[in-house]
């Protein structure tokens, strides 16, 4: 079992709600280098041979299963890039808990990019969460930029919910989605920039197969002189359902764009976008303010419950 540093467990807590444990499935990366891997009985994990990154092999005879492949970067100057790869068989139920935090204690650019692939199996059920964070005193930037590519045979379930907590100066997702017939997508995306912040999230819903069904949520708050950058498509080459949201409250010198994009190909595509983009509302200050809060405190409240 490998010993873990103070700053590598403070990191962890924020990035694994369920607790990052040396047991079961599980790998750390940490600066560039696996630091500890695990394997349980129907989920292998295997060192990439032509590139940094690993292949996780999950099997249909999983049954609520959790998979931990979270990163820790706190080298300043560090450029990580690394490329994860999920087979998931036919009739598998996982969760996938990924997530990265990066500690910048000096005065250079820290970076991860972690590109995720997923193959996922007629009728598999996969829920994936990631969590971003950032902290460190230096003045060095932290830049994540994740890449999530996901194939979905027919009657598969894929639930992505992904969250960028706080101290992230720069973030470029991109995400893409490849859909068969009767397989489903959730997606659940939740972000807060603060000072001069930058945030971009694009994705492309390619639905494939009769019967398929998307719904995306987005919800952000920018705070400071952030910038907020939203791009949802959905394309709809079959007979299906999508729904794409984009809420966004927006405070002081904050700027928020958000672009939902909907494209139906088929004559039987449904695809229903909405976005709103609001300061937080007086009202809700002004009840909490009377329960004895200070306009902080009521704010942090507000803020909590609309992101959660």
């Amino acid at each position: 079992m490998a010993l873990l540093d103070k700053i590598t467990e403070k990191i962890l807590q924020q990035i694994d709600g369920s607790g990052f444990q040396q047991k079961g499935a599980y790998n750390l990366r940490h600066n560039g280098v696996a630091l500890c891997h695990g394997d349980s009985e129907h989920i292998k994990i295997k060192k990439k041979e032509d590139k940094p990154g690993i292949d996780i092999y999950i099997d249909g005879n999983t049954r609520g299963e959790q998979v931990h492949i979270p990163v820790v970067v706190d080298a300043s100057g560090m450029k990580d890039e690394v490329y994860n790869d999920f087979y998931i068989d036919a009739g598998a139920d996982v969760t996938i808990i990924a997530g990265c935090g990066i500690h910048n204690s000096g005065c250079n650019e820290s970076r991860h990019d972690g590109i995720h692939s997923f193959h996922v199996g007629k009728g598999a059920n996969v829920r994936y969460e990631e969590k971003h964070y950032g902290e460190g005193e230096g003045t060095g930037a932290r830049v994540l930029n994740p890449v999530t590519k996901i194939y979905m045979k027919e009657d598969a379930v894929f639930t992505l919910d992904t969250v960028q907590i706080k101290g992230v100066d720069s973030t470029v997702r991109e995400t893409e989605v490849e859909m068969g017939a009767n397989s489903k997508l959730f997606v659940i995306e939740k972000l807060m920039t603060h000072d001069s912040q930058n945030a971009e999230s694009n994705m492309e819903i390619q639905m494939n197969g009769d019967g398929s069904s998307a719904q995306i949520i987005s919800r952000s708050v920018a705070k400071g002189q952030s910038r907020q950058v939203f791009h949802p498509k959905a394309v709809g080459n079959a007979k299906c359902h999508a729904h794409v949201q984009c809420d966004s409250i927006i405070m002081d010198h904050a700027e928020v764009a958000s672009i939902p994009e909907i494209n139906a190909r088929h004559l039987d595509a449904a695809i229903i976008h909405e976005a709103a983009i609001g300061r937080i509302n007086d009202e809700q200050l002004v009840k909490l303010r009377t329960l004895g809060m200070t306009a902080e405190e009521a704010e942090g409240i507000i803020i909590d419950n609309f992101l959660n």
